[in-house]
């Protein structure tokens, strides 16, 4: 049986995807499955930033075929672990968790790490955050796949 695994941020363009593209690098895919989605509705059907296409490119990975998602309540049943990349996110998929077995499935991608950085900053904003994104989400996701 497959560990399912979903990635989570606001509009599933920036950091889930380049999160979904990092963890399935590092694990079997016939024994893990990652997915990632967005609490917003804003970018459904389109690809990844093109700024997190460049910087999975640069660090020899393509996401480029992904699609933005929104997230879904049917998610809880779907997948085994949620990760949201923020407090915000982690928060608006908690407030959809329908009681306990729900909600222990969600958490906090940088809590697999130990280190003051608690967020995946969203870099939406900011060209040059998209490096510091990639360095951290790929520290969480070896932590993940070590654990797997």
């Amino acid at each position: 049986m497959k560990t399912k695994i979903l990635m989570v941020c606001l509009g599933n363009i920036c950091r889930s995807p380049l999160a979904e593209g990092i963890l399935q690098s590092k694990v079997d895919s016939e024994k893990v499955l990652v997915d990632s989605a967005g609490t917003g509705n804003y970018h459904i059907g389109k690809p990844p930033d093109p700024r997190s296409i460049a910087v999975a490119r640069k660090n020899g990975l393509h996401i480029e075929k992904q699609r933005c998602r929104q997230f879904s309540p049917n998610d809880f049943q779907k997948f085994d672990v949620i990760y949201a990349m923020d407090n915000s996110n982690f928060n608006a998929i908690i407030d959809m968790a329908n009681g306990q077995d729900e909600i222990v499935k969600v958490k906090r991608l940088m809590d697999e790490i130990d280190g003051p950085i608690k967020e995946v900053p969203d870099p939406y904003w900011d060209d040059d955050g998209f490096e510091k994104v990639f360095r951290l989400i790929d520290s969480a996701c070896q932590a993940i796949a070590t654990k797997l």
